[in-house]
């Protein structure tokens, strides 16, 4: 699936990636990570690349996986995906269905234009679709607006082991 869209004067693609953009998935997972984490070219990121690339090879076959990259002509200028998961259900979630929104990202220069926005809607929709309504995210402090806006607030119960243990 792709379409278009004017933007400010500027034509931006919405394309839903499969397998043929599958590197072009793994650059950009790069990317945003790099990006998100503050890191330099430096970081050596290619056990990193190599488990996106077969995470995404099994994941976009399986369907468990969701991603958005969007153009200006040919350029690159954000993304965004969601995983869909499996938990064992409870009183609020009877199917135990989830979906975790990842790597959403806009390159600086097309910030504030609505195109993370319209990435988020995307996938949104697309776990509303399958009837998953328990939809989680991490936010960095810059994205922390835009998901607040759509309507997504901060989770008070959940806590994480760190690795140090």
């Amino acid at each position: 699936m792709e379409f278009c869209e004017e933007n400010d004067g500027v034509r931006i693609t919405f394309k839903r990636a499969t397998k043929d953009e599958l590197e072009m998935l793994v650059k950009t997972r790069i990317e945003v990570l790099r990006a998100a984490n503050k890191l330099d070219e430096n970081v050596d990121m290619k056990d990193v690349e190599e488990n996106s690339r077969i995470y995404y090879n099994k994941a976009l076959d399986d369907g468990i996986h969701v991603a958005y990259l969007v153009f200006h002509d040919e350029a690159f200028v954000g993304a965004g995906g969601v995983s869909f998961f499996q938990v064992l259900p409870t009183y609020d979630n009877p199917t135990g269905c989830k979906a975790y929104i990842m790597n959403m990202y806009t390159r600086p220069e097309y910030r504030r234009r609505g195109i993370a926005y319209k990435v988020l809607n995307l996938l949104v929709n697309e776990a509303k679709e399958r009837g998953i309504s328990h939809i989680s995210l991490e936010a960095t402090e810059d994205g922390r607006p835009l998901y607040e806006k759509y309507g997504f607030v901060g989770m008070m119960d959940e806590m994480q082991l760190c690795s140090s243990h």
